[in-house]
């Protein structure tokens, strides 16, 4: 997400901080290349034009041009101007008042939009609330399936819908028979073109104006860039959306449409798809967001993933085994089993300070497979062996690289990481807790 633009950005401002002082020509110089950086990354170049304006006239100004740290200055005027351009805070759904609440799903074939209605179940579910899912896509064969399918893996109830009725009927119908299944809210998948069209937006209008939605979501795909923009212009044109969800955004290393979208509908951005699997929405912070376009990390995103997939329990359970130095291969693998949850080991990196440029350096890439090996390795162990490591002989080694499909050589390798990573955190433990009562009392 956003790679380009924050190795090109990134290599500016590390010019710009070692001019130490600052005049109007390596200011100039330096917007000259973020202009670029932006035009390259697909965003609308009037929004580039102003977006660049705006920064010159704040960074021409005498407080930035004799600052002790001038570089610094024009990074913060950056962030800022960043900042608003997505939208300046977070913009949750309008969910007050009279329930049931509907949710208006548009868009065209191929952004997402049904198993982003899915995604968008799993995320209200979680915050204790009832959805009940509509597919008013008449039009696409596998679309009504796909969502009963999704609701199925949720547990989330999906009307059965007649393939006879129209749209905007099936609509009403859903929303009548919403009490009787305990939901509390509505989302509607309706149906795609693979172009704007007349017969589509038509259609749109009239489920518009029969259910008067709570809000009128576009499912965008990012990997299109400034398409995606003029898909919003339109859609905003006739339904007056409410806000926006950037989909395949874990795919766009470029960002246009992330940073384009809000200055051209005016509609904000409130969830970004960050991957295929059912978790992986992801609410939008535009102050988040710029921070990790300037390579500054996420940390409050990442404390928030970690809160939420993290078992407490377990939490406790590890922190009472480190405290009496019985940390194993067994508690090994179910923190393997917690990191996974917050995505892949690129998406965390991203998330931390300083390691988003590290990541990016010449041979030095994560790799995901090294996890899967990890587990193979331990699940090829037994009970016995997970429990004490010691006992895990030569004969006891061939055996596991074998069961597992690996070579004594990563055994070693594991059992090595771990014997450094269980005084680490043994180390860690008597260090910062020393005295101290638990952290779950």
């Amino acid at each position: 997400m956003f790679e380009s633009l924050s190795d090109k950005l990134a290599r500016t401002f590390k010019k710009l901080r070692g001019q130490g002082k600052l005049s109007e020509n390596n200011i100039q110089e330096a917007l000259k290349e973020v202009r670029i950086a932006l035009l390259e990354a697909d965003v609308n170049y009037k929004v580039v034009k102003q977006f660049v304006e705006d920064i010159r006239q704040k960074a021409m100004g005498k407080e930035v041009l004799e600052s002790l740290t001038p570089g610094q200055q024009v990074i913060k005027i950056v962030y800022g101007e960043l900042t608003r351009l997505m939208g300046e805070t977070r913009q949750e759904l309008a969910l007050t008042g009279r329930t049931p609440f509907t949710l208006m799903l548009a868009g065209l074939q191929g952004s997402g939009k049904t198993t982003t209605a899915g995604k968008l179940a799993l995320h209200l579910r979680k915050l204790g609330r009832h959805p009940y899912l509509v597919p008013a896509d008449i039009y696409r064969p596998a679309a009504i399936d796909q969502l009963q399918k999704l609701g199925s893996q949720l547990g989330v109830p999906v009307y059965g819908t007649d393939r006879k009725l129209r749209p905007e009927d099936i609509c009403v119908d859903a929303l009548s028979k919403a009490g009787t299944v305990g939901a509390d809210i509505l989302i509607m998948d309706t149906a795609g073109r693979l172009h704007i069209d007349d017969a589509l937006m038509a259609e749109l209008v009239r489920i518009k104006e029969k259910i008067l939605p709570t809000e009128i979501l576009l499912v965008a795909d990012a990997m299109t860039g400034q398409d995606a923009v003029n898909v919003a212009k339109h859609f905003n044109e006739l339904l007056d959306l409410t806000g926006i969800i950037l989909t395949k955004m874990e795919g766009d290393a470029r960002g246009g449409a992330a940073l384009s979208i809000k200055a051209v509908t005016g509609k904000p951005i409130k969830f970004i798809g960050v991957g295929e699997k059912l978790e992986a929405l992801e609410p939008f912070f535009p102050e988040r967001t710029a921070s990790r376009i300037l390579g500054m990390g996420d940390m409050l995103s990442l404390i928030e993933k970690a809160q939420a997939e993290f078992d407490e329990k377990e939490a406790r359970k590890l922190e009472k085994r480190l405290r009496k130095k019985e940390f194993d291969l067994e508690d090994f693998q179910t923190q393997l089993k917690q990191v996974k949850k917050l995505g892949s080991i690129e998406q965390i990196l991203g998330m931390l300070p300083g390691l988003g440029q590290l990541k990016k350096l010449k041979g030095l890439k994560p790799d995901e497979k090294e996890v899967i090996r990890i587990e193979a390795i331990i699940n090829s162990m037994t009970g016995e062996e997970r429990r004490n490591y010691k006992i895990i002989n030569g004969s006891r080694r061939r055996r596991i690289a074998s069961g597992s499909g690996t070579s004594v050589q990563d055994v070693n390798r594991l059992l090595k990481n771990f014997i450094q990573t269980k005084k680490m955190m043994e180390t860690l433990t008597r260090k910062g807790l020393q005295g101290m009562p638990s952290m779950f009392q």
